[in-house]
């Protein structure tokens, strides 16, 4: 019934958009309906890329109207199915709206719209000496709107915090097409509800993020990146906590263990330096500084510390070519492990000095379920990606075991003060564990602020609330 009221008003959708942006072919259908989640495809019934925010606000208006299903979606690149149109009806696109709209250089911000790829606006900010350091593995690709939906983080969360660190205000279209505006260049704002912060993390659930205001930084000066290879993982993780200890705090702490290493140099065709694949674990710790010598003496503290903590070396990547070796191969971990068999990735997150007993922990239960386990991610952060693949494993034995398995690890998680997604989402895929982390109250409190923003549950059904 839905699908034929779609067809219906298919002249009226390219009368608000242009013909060229409304997409029904099964191609088109079915690349917007997966993302980087697993092998999951749910295609829409119809794609409607609006150039401008009012034809947006016209489409959703229809929609609302009419009771039909919306999912936004930005670039594709999440990884707990946020985006996935899991019960068919339309999808609203945002890539063309990609417009830096302005970089204030007095007041240190940067305007955009949601579909600019957050590392042009990195280069852009850079080129004018400023600095917006929330930098997610996909930042070759992924929107500022997508990255606004899931709390992007990245190597730099560690020192500079996650994207709601730098929201300072939205510009907002609803379900059913008004645009609300909240906050803006301004450093202080307690005038009623701070709904830019509300919508960070949200999901895409609320409402089409169309407008952010971005706080920038001036741009570092200096960078030093390191490579430290441990002989053991649980080393490496404990190390991490230390750092912090002694007042150390770097612009980035990466850890990856030897499968994660071997797999992402195998992917790219390069190596780390130092042959840093015999080792069972590698950090990656940057330090960055304003001031001339500021990265390079924060570096030799971090020497000190690691090879204190049972480090077999310290390697500093002398030349931008090391450097930009070591981030490459440390941004195609995600894709390089998942090559290797079916997956499932989790995104636990700890308090940082729990990180070595997450790690055990979740190594012992991926043993006993005989399931093997790949862990990488931002060991400064206490996040750990935790990739479980069905490598050896039947069809029968991967079922019967893989979400008893991933429950134990989220059950260990939760225990050690953590929760079971840092910066990847609910989404559709993780939805059945959120009871674990929520009672009942707190998740009819989610539910009470959804039913305000869409009363109708029209905005990406079938996810998390």
């Amino acid at each position: 019934m839905k699908r034929e009221m779609l067809a219906e008003l298919l002249p009226q959708f390219k009368s608000l958009v242009g013909k060229e942006n409304v997409l029904s072919d099964l191609e088109s259908l079915k690349a917007h309906g997966s993302d980087e989640t697993e092998d999951l495809n749910f295609p829409p019934d119809l794609v409607i890329i609006p150039e401008t925010v009012e034809q947006l606000q016209e489409v959703v208006k229809v929609t609302y109207a009419k009771e039909i299903a919306i999912t936004p979606r930005g670039a594709g690149t999440g990884l707990s199915g946020g985006a996935l149109p899991v019960n068919g009806g339309l999808v609203i696109s945002t890539k063309k709206l990609n417009c830096i709209l302005e970089i204030d250089q007095e007041n240190l911000i940067g305007v955009v719209e949601p579909g600019v790829i957050t590392e042009v606006f990195q280069k852009k900010v850079e080129s004018l000496g400023l600095f917006y350091p929330p930098d997610p593995a996909s930042r070759g690709s992924c929107f500022l709107g997508g990255n606004m939906a899931e709390c992007s983080g990245g190597p730099r969360a560690v020192k500079y915090g996650v994207t709601k660190d730098y929201v300072m205000g939205m510009e907002i279209v609803l379900p059913d097409g008004r645009l609300i505006r909240h906050g803006g260049k301004l450093l202080k704002n307690v005038t009623g509800f701070n709904i830019s912060q509300l919508m960070v993390g949200s999901e895409g659930v609320l409402g089409f993020i169309t407008k952010i205001y971005l706080r920038l930084l001036p741009l570092p000066k200096e960078r030093v990146l390191m490579l430290v290879p441990f002989p053991n993982l649980q080393d490496s993780a404990t190390c991490v906590a230390n750092l912090f200890k002694e007042g150390v705090v770097p612009s980035a702490c990466e850890l990856m263990e030897r499968d994660a290493v071997l797999a992402s140099e195998k992917h790219l065709g390069i190596s780390f330096p130092a042959n840093a694949n015999q080792a069972e674990a590698v950090l990656i710790i940057e330090t960055d500084g304003y001031t001339e010598g500021q990265a390079m003496t924060e570096a030799e503290r971090v020497t000190e510390i690691c090879m204190e903590l049972g480090a077999t070396d310290v390697v500093l990547a002398d030349s931008s070519q090391k450097q930009e070796n070591i981030w490459r191969l440390r941004r195609a971990t995600g894709e390089a492990v998942k090559k290797e068999a079916i997956y499932k990735e989790e995104d636990t997150v700890v308090p940082r000095a729990a990180l070595p007993d997450l790690i055990s922990n979740v190594k012992q239960i991926c043993q006993r379920y005989g399931i093997k386990s790949v862990c990488y991610g931002h060991a400064g952060d206490g996040n750990l990606h935790v990739n479980i693949l069905k490598t050896g494993l039947t069809n029968e034995e991967w079922n019967s075991k893989v979400f008893e398995a991933i429950e134990k690890i989220f059950e260990v998680t939760i225990g050690l003060g953590g929760t079971i997604s840092g910066e990847h989402g609910i989404g559709y895929v993780q939805k059945r564990y959120l009871p674990m982390v929520y009672n009942s109250d707190e998740l009819e409190v989610m539910r009470a602020i959804k039913n305000a923003f869409d009363p109708k549950g029209l905005l990406n059904p079938g996810k998390w609330v």
